[in-house]
């Protein structure tokens, strides 16, 4: 289960990067509730985390580039300390009261702008550190970090938002981007493989046209982008969730959104144990639609319990088929061609997510936050069975 972690260089990272997570979440939480008090709007909540998504939308290829030309580590380095001093801002406006939602906005557009450039090199240096026969194991874990700190990151948001303040928990997260700097500091990566000199359209068109040209890899993002544009929304909803149909405050939002990240715990254990297993296509499939029942059932219950069950299964089949997706573009795509695949993935990934946002926001302000939810749910179910239809040959991956 926890193979790759037995690679010195890896482990730090993994180990930084965790502390990292947590942090993030912790200001996540934080970050969703400042907003909903300033303004006790659920569209503009849409509105923030479509601001803190619509670049990695507009950039990410140029960051896929960036990744394929230069040491990955150096762009770590560089985007992890940008998120620390946007962290301390934030921590800053908010200690003294000078927070408004338009400058939360602002600083959740930097964010996005910064994770353009971050994420595809974050994605694509698993392979550097792990090697191609850790590769799953690996992607497990990180999946493995990423949703045991949503269990975390959330459950202590929701505690310390009553005694240290959302400005605490700002620096909070803050503090702990210090631990993934350290790690990457610490680790060395071999010298990217020499390239010709074209500008960075001609590299975007380039990796493109791969990817256009490869039926497997449509299939694969097209379901991450189908996920990604309707199913994760009820995230940035949740608050509302707490607040007008639960009844349950923040700490029951702590308990909601640390509910997904079990599931998605999980989910991602129950991968890395399985190891390089065959069948992967089948469990795809049935893991999104799955997700899609999850999302409906949650979308349509009252009961708090009922609702902490729903999304332990919401989390748990969300996070499968993103790590098969992960694995399988991993090892299909040259080294070469990895950044910028893995820009694409990311694109699809966490790119489109705004769009989700806002369409989201639009619906529960319209409609409520119940039948915005319903409707996700229900979409998501009509286009796997498309994609299933479209591409017969992902489930026998």
């Amino acid at each position: 289960m926890f193979s790759s972690l037995k690679i010195k260089y890896f482990r730090v990272y993994w180990l930084g990067m965790f502390v990292s997570l947590v942090g993030t979440w912790v200001q996540t939480v934080a970050q969703s509730w400042l907003v909903f008090q300033l303004t006790n709007s659920a569209f503009l909540l849409g509105v923030v985390g479509f601001l803190g998504s619509i670049p990695i939308f507009i950039l990410s290829l140029f960051g896929g580039v960036l990744a394929d030309r230069v040491n990955k580590r150096n762009i770590l380095i560089f985007t992890q300390a940008a998120f620390m001093l946007l962290a301390f801002l934030l921590a800053v406006l908010t200690q003294f009261k000078f927070i408004t939602a338009a400058q939360i906005m602002l600083i959740a557009l930097f964010n996005g702008v910064i994770m353009s450039f971050d994420a595809p090199a974050r994605q694509s240096i698993v392979v550097e550190l792990a090697g191609r026969e850790h590769i799953f194991n690996a992607i497990a874990l990180n999946s493995v970090a990423f949703n045991s700190s949503r269990i975390i990151g959330p459950a202590i948001a929701g505690v310390l938002i009553s005694v240290i303040g959302m400005s605490g928990c700002f620096y909070l997260n803050g503090v702990s981007f210090l631990a993934v700097i350290i790690a990457l500091f610490y680790i060395k990566l071999g010298k990217n493989k020499v390239r010709k000199n074209n500008s960075a359209l001609a590299d975007i068109k380039e990796g493109l046209v791969f990817v256009f040209n490869n039926r497997l890899i449509l299939a694969l993002v097209s379901v991450v982008a189908a996920m990604s544009l309707f199913g994760v929304s009820y995230i940035i909803l949740m608050p509302v969730f707490a607040s007008h149909v639960l009844s349950v405050g923040v700490r029951g939002l702590g308990v909601l959104m640390s509910s997904a990240g079990i599931g998605a715990l999980a989910g991602a254990l129950g991968l890395a144990r399985l190891g390089d297993f065959k069948s992967k296509g089948r469990l795809l499939v049935w893991s999104v639609f799955l997700f899609s029942v999850s999302l409906i059932v949650f979308s349509l219950s009252r009961n708090y319990i009922l609702s902490v069950f729903a999304l332990i299964f919401v989390g748990g089949t969300s996070v499968i088929p993103v790590a098969l997706v992960n694995t399988l573009l991993q090892i299909n795509v040259p080294n070469e061609f990895r950044g910028r695949v893995m820009s694409l993935f990311m694109i699809t990934f966490a790119g489109v997510v705004p769009f989700g946002n806002l369409i989201s926001g639009v619906l529960a302000q319209t409609w409520g936050v119940s039948m915005a939810l319903l409707l996700c749910g229900s979409v998501c179910l009509v286009l796997f069975t498309l994609i299933n239809f479209l591409f017969p040959g992902l489930k026998r991956l």
